[in-house]
């Protein structure tokens, strides 16, 4: 027996507790209102491999009767970028904030799992984070691929996922048995000001060690190299875990940070 699930109301669930988490865990609040969408389990999917890992799971591999996919995005607030933004190591709040909201987005996932279980639905989930190949630096589960194919959002020239609430935040993503439709934000081809033929590239300018080319994107072991260091070599983050990989200098205060990019904001 199951009871009717609409996107509204995982939307709905998913605003409370992201609202609620500061208070719930006594913690700082490092988070504006959060976006879902969801979408149909079906065909559209089948690209991931050719555009993410080409070993990257597909929805019905995760749950093979699932019918929707959840994908939802937690953004920092602006404060947060603004601190980050200065100097060429992450500041401390930056990783910190990358460890509670990694928790937050595995506790949430629970919630909607159970919250889902609850109406009749099974649903299956992975990590927030570091569910990637280490040689290959590629996820073989990317919440941003499944956001992009969803219409969540859309990547800029370093890689980073733009929402309508811009690109600094974490997503979380899972698979359930409800039918929820299709509920996307995004359906424009590219939200990035330099793939829509404007003058930008902040991005580029401002990655420290060089791993962010107009040409070719990312360069992935530049960056992971570069992340590494900061969390080992680096006494601002002394003492964080061991999975704190942060640095998020091409991500804040560009004109995609907080918002789909205009060309009226760029600095």
């Amino acid at each position: 027996m199951t009871t009717p699930v609409t996107s509204g109301d995982l939307r709905a669930l998913i605003e409370k507790y992201v609202a609620d988490y500061p208070k719930v865990t006594g913690g700082e609040n490092f988070w504006r209102s959060p976006l879902a969408v969801t979408a149909k389990a079906d065909e559209r999917f089948d690209i991931l491999p050719e555009i993410a890992a080409d070993d990257h799971v597909l929805p019905k591999g995760l749950l093979a009767t699932g019918k929707s996919v959840v994908v939802f995005f937690v953004p920092f607030i602006k404060d947060l970028a603004r601190e980050n933004h200065k100097g060429k190591i992450p500041c401390r709040n930056w990783g910190l904030a990358y460890e509670s909201t990694n928790t937050l987005i595995n506790r949430l996932c629970e919630q909607i799992k159970l919250f889902l279980e609850n109406a009749g639905y099974h649903s299956a989930l992975v990590p927030a984070t570091h569910n990637f190949d280490h040689k290959k630096l590629m996820a073989r589960w990317s919440h941003k691929h499944l956001g992009y194919v969803a219409g969540l959002g859309r990547f800029g020239v370093n890689a980073q996922f733009i929402t309508p609430s811009g690109c600094t935040g974490r997503l979380g993503s899972l698979v359930t048995e409800a039918d929820l439709g299709n509920s996307p934000l995004v359906t424009e081809k590219e939200l990035c000001l330099h793939k829509n033929g404007h003058k930008c590239l902040v991005c580029v300018k401002r990655c420290p060690v060089g791993a962010v080319s107009s040409e070719t994107g990312i360069d992935r072991k530049k960056c992971w190299e570069r992340l590494k260091s900061n969390l080992h070599d680096r006494e601002e983050l002394a003492g964080l875990e061991q999975t704190t990989h942060v640095c998020g200098k091409c991500q804040v205060i560009v004109p995609c940070s907080f918002k789909i990019p205009s060309v009226n904001n760029i600095k």
